[in-house]
């Protein structure tokens, strides 16, 4: 029996464009979902970036978001653009009955983020947002392990995502660095992904004190924006103002729970291309996992004899790990794109059941009330409620 065909649009199609592209299309290959994806339009900005959309799989092109978005052929609207035009594009859709995934963070400010959540509820669609992170096989048995209290009582969260793609003071602005495109910095950016791995894990951060520092204030305007990271130095030495963090670094504390969490991200990190590591510590043990090396963690368990006591590292790409039977044997591992591949596996998922395994707007309208909070705490120098 044929499954029933749900046809998607995207908006962006660069980095995430790309990374939700390859997503779409290997998802109904690898994963029995209840749903099969068409890959029915790319939507962007430029004619030029669209020339990828039928290498990336999609059928057909528009520069026109809003004819897309309303356009009776579409189940499900993929916004992959940049933050500040999250919420105009997913409202729109709310409001078109279509299904909403939309990457992180959800929007520049909670009163946006609370707003596109309104309308998502309002307009009884499922609704997603790309805290890609969680899905990886790894964090998924971290999560088992804490739930099932193999940890114990968690004591400490801790977590840095660190990058180093702005520390060259010729490196042009590009739009993650202006407040009215991106909302915030470091931030906003790579410390949504932590503060949500620590929802996700061991529970709601409640309160915040924290530091924000920009590094360096003014940069040369770009020649080129193409995905900020391949951006250039401009000839005409025309600058600009960096108005967002280059660095947050936060304390805060878990709700109705005696955890201390520590939070540090930051794009001033020489070395560390994409360091995402977080590290949990609990009274029967801890847990370390770290981006770069993905498919393994570390597990540390306090009842092993004391002779034979000590981090260990754990396979997490082995029989019987979340979502690596869809994959390869034992032992290959898998990559930063299978990430995506999860989690538009668990959306197709929901699309058919009342059981939600993934991060939803309300989510990420908790992660931005920390965000807020952040701000607000490092501009008082107190604490803040979340």
């Amino acid at each position: 029996m044929a499954k029933k065909t749900v046809n998607v649009a995207i908006i962006g199609a660069n980095f995430m464009g790309k990374a939700h592209s390859n997503a779409w299309r290997k998802v109904d290959m690898f994963f029995d979902a209840p749903v099969k994806p068409v890959m029915k339009v790319m939507c962007g900005k430029f004619k030029e970036e669209l020339e990828v959309a039928q290498r990336y799989g999609w059928q057909e092109t528009s520069l026109d978001w809003r004819e897309v978005v309303n356009r009776p052929d579409i189940d499900i609207v993929d916004i992959c653009t940049p933050n500040f035009l999250h919420p105009e594009i997913a409202i729109e859709a709310a409001k078109a009955g279509k299904h909403i995934v939309c990457e992180k963070p959800l929007a520049n400010t909670l009163k946006e983020a609370k707003a596109m959540l309104t309308a998502a509820e309002k307009g009884g669609v499922k609704h997603m947002c790309g805290f890609s992170y969680r899905f990886a096989p790894a964090v998924q048995t971290m999560k088992q392990m804490i739930s099932k209290g193999e940890l114990g009582d968690i004591f400490h969260f801790r977590a840095a995502y660190q990058q180093d793609w702005i520390v060259d003071p010729d490196f042009p602005m590009v739009w993650r660095l202006k407040k009215k495109h991106t909302g915030s910095g470091a931030l906003g950016d790579i410390g949504a992904h932590i503060t949500d791995l620590c929802h996700f894990l061991v529970g709601d951060v409640c309160e915040v004190a924290g530091t924000l520092e920009t590094f360096i204030k003014k940069r040369v305007v770009a020649d080129s924006d193409v995905g900020a990271w391949d951006a250039r130095g401009g000839k005409g030495k025309k600058f600009d103002t960096v108005d967002v963090d280059d660095a947050a670094i936060f304390m805060g504390r878990i709700k109705n729970a005696n955890t201390l969490a520590s939070f540090e991200a930051t794009r001033f990190a020489p070395g560390r291309r994409n360091y995402n590591c977080i590290e949990v510590y609990g009274s029967k043990g801890s847990v370390i996992w770290n981006q770069e090396d993905m498919n393994q963690f570390e597990y540390f368990n306090r009842s092993d004899p004391p002779t034979a006591q000590g981090f260990r590292k754990v396979l997490a790409c082995d029989i019987g790990h979340p979502y690596v039977h869809a994959w390869w044997p034992p032992g290959h591992i898998i990559g930063y794109e299978h990430l995506f591949v999860h989690e538009i596996y668990e959306f197709l998922c929901g699309l058919k059941c009342k059981k939600i395994n993934y991060p939803t707007f309300a989510d990420a309208v908790k992660c931005q009330s920390v965000l807020e909070a952040v701000e607000k705490a490092a501009a008082t120098k107190r604490w803040q409620k979340v």
